[in-house]
């Protein structure tokens, strides 16, 4: 479908009396298996994309096509009710769907570790909390909404503890192929909260298969000497068929310093020249001065690549510590944060893509 201007939406109700007929967002009630009882959002944003919103996993979003084809990578174990004991050690993993956006964070974000006197799980509980929604707003080109959008409040908070909350908004407009997720931290404790925002997008099959290119500019550095190791043999750019070595935790990470624009963007993202189709992420990097790349190209379904924007590192909030990298919210402090997330297809905005993420 082409991409359509306001006007042209506008002109749809000469064919279309429910908006509907061209996109929009249904809430719905999860009935069977291990999510049975939790909410969620399919959005369909006319365009031939649509993904669902996991409103009792913290407004992320699981499950995303592009005219019938994946874009993201999903586990085995689904994303099931959100659970509060799943913040030791590597217990998140139970409930980690893969998905396109698996948040991580908010007080930490990345391995275990104990961090002065608390012990910290993977990646935090952003995911295993749910979300309040505030509005659920559709499109209705005839009174000029071109756009809908999903708003909630997910909050993390325990007395004595830090108290943060935060508001998403995902807004995608009628007739494009584009999500933005706009992200507000507040903390509302009266304590220094320690702050970390991952976003853990998971790239799967058939978006990314071999011969696929994680497309980026920047300067970067392998995670460990098993990572060095792997990216001495292998191409980072380019995906390989699957790997007997990352059966199992085999994985390989590096961190990446990105390039910007004059305006302080940064753009990244995974093309498939064979299907002429990708995804093109952008954010400002003063939101997110890292970007983690996670490769677990493993046999058997197990194919995935992260493309992670953070403002933290994933070695522990220990290591972030120690580095100067820890983010740290005093009360009242406000922080925000902005990606989009754009299906790009045909030759010119595969282009365009190429030239902003510095491929070639």
């Amino acid at each position: 479908m082409a991409k359509k201007s306001p006007a042209a939406l506008s002109s749809d109700h000469a064919y279309v009396v429910n908006p509907a007929q061209l996109g929009g967002i249904d809430l719905l009630n999860q009935i069977d298996g291990p999510a049975a009882g939790t909410r969620c959002a399919w959005v369909n944003t006319g365009s031939g994309l649509h993904y669902k919103v996991l409103v009792d996993r913290g407004l992320d979003i699981a499950e995303a096509f592009y005219k019938g084809m994946s874009l993201s990578w999903l586990s085995l174990s689904g994303a099931p009710r959100p659970e509060m004991a799943m913040h030791r050690g590597l217990d998140w993993l139970w409930g980690f769907f893969g998905g396109l956006v698996a948040s991580c964070g908010p007080s930490s974000a990345g391995a275990p570790c104990k961090d002065g006197t608390e012990e910290l799980g993977l990646h935090g509980r952003h995911t295993n909390l749910s979300a309040s929604l505030e509005s659920v707003v559709g499109p209705d080109p005839l009174r000029g909404l071109t756009e809908m959008s999903i708003t909630g409040v997910v909050r993390q908070a325990k007395l004595f503890e830090p108290n943060l909350e935060l508001r998403r908004t995902i807004t995608s407009p009628l007739g494009r192929s584009r999500i933005i997720i706009e992200d507000t931290f507040i903390n509302r404790g009266n304590l220094d909260a320690p702050h970390a925002w991952l976003l853990h997008m998971n790239f799967g099959y058939p978006l990314l298969e071999p011969g696929s290119q994680f497309l980026f500019a920047g300067k970067t550095t392998p995670i460990g000497e098993h990572a060095a190791a792997h990216f001495k043999k292998r191409n980072l750019r380019v995906v390989p068929e699957p790997l007997d070595e990352h059966r199992g935790t085999g994985e390989a990470c590096v961190y990446i310093d990105p390039d910007t624009d004059r305006a302080g963007n940064v753009c990244c993202g995974v093309l498939n020249p064979k299907r002429k189709f990708g995804v093109k992420l952008t954010f400002l990097k003063k939101h997110f001065p890292r970007v983690v790349n996670w490769q677990h190209f493993g046999p058997n379904g197990q194919y995935v690549m992260g493309i992670e924007p953070a403002n933290c590192g994933v070695e522990g909030r220990n290591v972030d510590r120690q580095r100067g990298w820890l983010d740290v919210l005093r009360p009242g402090q406000v922080r925000e944060y902005k990606i989009a997330i754009d299906v790009v297809e045909g030759p010119a905005e595969i282009a365009e893509f190429k030239k902003a993420a510095g491929g070639k």
